[in-house]
């Protein structure tokens, strides 16, 4: 049987203006289209979901219309949450202004799911399963509030669960005192190229993965993301080996580094080999970056007929 998902992480709204470009300091520009949709780890556990796990949001939401919007969004997708909504605040929210080239500029301001306390956290431990895949991002652990919380929560998860760390951009901000003790606990680091780069110093995906993989207990696998180029795989006890990607043409990139965690981390869940999980999370990242929109990763069908003609299909289906 599947394992479930759970995110330990953050799921706000994202308010997207697209503009011609950014203003000079002190002007103003008319933003060409705007859009509001739920993002963060939203798109980790979507992609999840739509493979046929079943997924679970472990973190704060908040009483007013981005929480309303995001508690929609996870419904319309069938994710459960472990935590109530918090009465006094309402969820955060993310300002992403988007270029004529397709730069993105983004402006955080945080909200309910920044406020995590340790009863929070103790309700999250008493629903979670010894199978459990737990999800943690490092814009959790970079919030001088949440990151102490959620680094002795990694402490605490059930024996048997399995622990999947995605740094993120903010992996420089987090405190060696916060990240350390999680990366004793991690079972998968699942991390972009620049990250990688960031945490060894090395510019090389495979070198990087390999070196990730020493601050790593034994047993545990890195996965180093190379956008088009797939991504490198150290699966545990073996060394990095590169796993190609699907020639795309891209439309929108963002939200496919998501989409491969959670779609790496579904068909781990339902026994697939690392390997195989890669492949298929490089299909998924892949099919991911072809459509517009926040949250763009395959069902099950979807991502069966993308890989027509590969063995891996028919194991889909």
């Amino acid at each position: 049987m599947s394992r479930r998902v759970v995110l330990a992480g953050n799921v706000i709204a994202d308010v997207v203006i697209e503009i011609p470009a950014l203003p000079e300091r002190g002007g103003d520009v008319a933003g060409t289209h705007t859009a509001t949709t739920a993002g963060g780890g939203f798109n980790t556990l979507v992609a999840a979901r739509r493979l046929g796990t079943e997924a679970v949001y472990a973190g704060l939401h908040g009483t007013g219309p981005h929480g309303d919007l995001v508690r929609a969004a996870l419904a319309a997708e069938d994710i459960g949450t472990l935590l109530p909504a918090r009465a006094d605040l309402d969820t955060g929210f993310t300002v992403a202004l988007v270029d004529s080239g397709g730069e993105r500029t983004f402006v955080t301001s945080f909200g309910a799911e920044a406020t995590l306390t340790a009863a929070d956290l103790a309700a999250v431990r008493t629903r979670l399963r010894p199978d459990d895949l737990v999800q943690l991002s490092g814009y959790g652990l970079a919030l001088p509030g949440n990151g102490p919380l959620l680094s002795g929560l990694t402490a605490a998860l059930p024996a048997g669960s399995v622990l999947c760390l995605d740094p993120g951009p903010l992996v420089a901000d987090i405190p060696e005192s916060v990240l350390a003790p999680v990366l004793a606990r991690t079972d998968w680091l699942s991390t972009n190229a620049r990250e990688a780069r960031i945490m060894t110093g090395h510019g090389d995906p495979g070198t990087a993965a390999a070196a990730l993989g020493r601050r790593l207990p034994s047993g545990a696998g890195v996965l180093v993301r190379a956008d088009k180029d797939g991504c490198w795989l150290a699966a545990p006890g073996g060394p990095p080996v590169h796993v190609p990607g699907f020639p795309v043409t891209a439309v929108d990139s963002n939200g496919a580094g998501d989409a491969h965690v959670g779609a790496f981390l579904a068909l781990l869940g339902q026994g697939f080999d690392p390997l195989t999980a890669a492949r298929g999370a490089n299909a998924a990242a892949a099919c991911a970056v072809t459509r517009r929109g926040p949250a763009t990763a395959p069902d099950r069908t979807e991502l069966a007929a993308f890989l027509a003609g590969d063995p891996l299909a028919e194991r889909l289906a």
